[in-house]
């Protein structure tokens, strides 16, 4: 068995060595820790909460121990909205959420979610590490959010049902779909003929079960780590929208950090959202293949007549009206022509 000391142990021996005067003079801002708090809803197990804890102990690194990052997975803090609002109060110094879970409060925050809007994940990068990005990270910040260069991946999401594979719109006609209670995506469903339900992610496997409504629609790694195939048959990898996470934090508090932690905080986060990006791509690769041997049935529909019936059910227009011309003409740089 290899030996590591305790942190106690080790500062111990450090300073016995007289290494602690060789510290960086830098960080002379703190004699005590800087404690920070992290809330995100991913669970403990998910990249999105093992890559920012890894990046946690590369800031406590960094800062030569004087910056302690407390990671708090699976909505330890409260649920989103909750965790939203002690983010922007302070009590909660940084967090992860969907744009679209941010659209109450910064209505652009949600413009990923459209649907169709990206045809691949070099287009998702392209738009959210460009200009589509940066335009809804400065919309965060008059709200006092500050929000960090890198956005964390939370997949595309595609449909699952019990009864049938979707191919086409017409397969979605007067089907009892479960959403969650986000406008674009119930007002998106309905344009497409469906009839979305919103119901709480945690009463999703019993609706499902018990035929309250007849399939769903999640990213491949969370219809596999909520069971979801216990109760589904067929998936259609539609790809209807992509999902991803902010990481932002309370902008006065950040400001008023040490620039030597601000600058470790943005490297280790935004290291950490690259990180994730090819984790879950590994991971959807994965639950691809472990539920088709769960008994799942794949099929790949063609996105063209989902997206035209979209553009004649007046579904692009009208969100371009809500979300205005400024922000869906960044959209439509990566997009291309929707509305």
């Amino acid at each position: 068995m290899i030996f590591q000391p305790t942190r106690r142990q080790f500062a111990a021996t450090l300073a016995g060595a007289g290494v602690a005067a060789t510290l960086p003079t830098r960080f002379a801002f703190a004699q005590s820790e800087i404690k920070l708090k992290y809330g995100t809803a991913f669970p403990a197990d998910h990249p999105g909460t093992l890559r920012i804890k890894e990046a946690a102990e590369a800031i406590r690194k960094d800062t030569g121990g004087k910056v302690d990052l407390q990671v708090y997975p699976t909505s330890q803090l409260g649920s989103e909205p909750d965790m939203i609002s002690q983010t922007r109060a302070g009590a909660i110094d940084f967090m992860s959420t969907a744009g679209t879970n941010l659209q109450t409060l910064v209505p652009t925050a949600g413009i990923n979610g459209v649907a169709f809007a990206f045809k691949d994940y070099d287009t998702v990068w392209a738009a959210m590490d460009g200009e589509l990005g940066a335009y809804v990270r400065a919309a965060l910040s008059k709200v006092n959010l500050y929000a960090f260069d890198k956005v964390l991946d939370n997949g595309y999401r595609n449909i699952t049902s019990a009864s049938k594979a979707v191919n086409s719109p017409a397969d979605l006609k007067g089907f009892k779909i479960r959403v969650p209670g986000i406008p674009l995506w119930i007002s998106m469903f309905k344009a497409l003929g469906a009839s979305p339900t919103a119901i709480p992610f945690g009463e999703l496997y019993s609706s499902l079960q018990t035929k309250v409504v007849d399939g769903q629609e999640n990213p491949l790694a969370l219809i596999q780590s909520a069971k979801l195939y216990e109760v589904q048959k067929f998936c259609s990898l539609t790809a209807h929208t992509w999902d991803g996470h902010f990481i932002f934090g309370n902008g006065k508090k950040y400001q008023a950090l040490p620039k030597e932690v601000q600058e470790a905080l943005n490297k280790h986060f935004n290291a950490a959202a690259l990180k994730e990006r090819e984790d879950i791509a590994k991971l959807n690769a994965d639950a691809q293949a472990q539920l088709t041997k769960l008994g799942i049935v794949f099929n790949k529909p063609n996105p063209a007549p989902f997206r035209d019936l979209l553009k004649s059910a007046g579904f692009y227009t009208e969100w371009k009206a809500k979300y205005g011309e400024e922000v869906w003409a960044r959209l439509e740089k990566y997009s291309g022509k929707l509305a």
